[in-house]
């Protein structure tokens, strides 16, 4: 079973047991949080709108850290303008304990199931009326 979640604006695809490296959160070390479940997989995919009903995510955060250092450099030629500038992304190291889907998440699903038929009926309904 995998998940796909939501930290930072950004999105990604993670199963029990992953380390992940996220923006940076304000949680502690050794505390939980819970991420936004955007999709789960597995048997059956369940995809949410924006987000699953019920479904959650969580994870343990194991420290904060400092990426790699970004060198960004300006130039402009013929008038002796340059400009070095060092970048250092902070992130926050999470591990996925738990993925649930959860009691709403397949009342959506079934929901999802039943109203795909119904769209494909009336697009052929209404080329056919052309």
């Amino acid at each position: 079973m995998f998940a796909v979640i939501e930290s930072g604006g950004k999105q990604y695809r993670v199963a029990e047991g992953d380390i992940v490296r996220l923006e940076s959160l304000t949680a502690e070390p050794g505390d939980t949080v819970e991420l936004p479940v955007m999709m789960v997989g597995g048997d059956t995919n369940l995809v949410g709108t924006p987000l699953v009903d019920g479904a959650k995510v969580t994870a343990e955060v194991l420290s904060h850290g400092l990426g790699d250092k970004l060198h960004v450099y300006k130039y402009k030629a013929k008038i002796n303008y340059r400009r070095k500038i060092g970048h250092r992304q902070r992130f926050t190291e999470v591990m996925i304990k738990e993925i649930a889907s959860g009691p709403g998440a397949a009342a959506q699903s079934e929901a999802v199931a039943e109203s795909e038929p119904e769209s494909a009926a009336t697009e052929v309904s209404e080329k056919d009326e052309s």
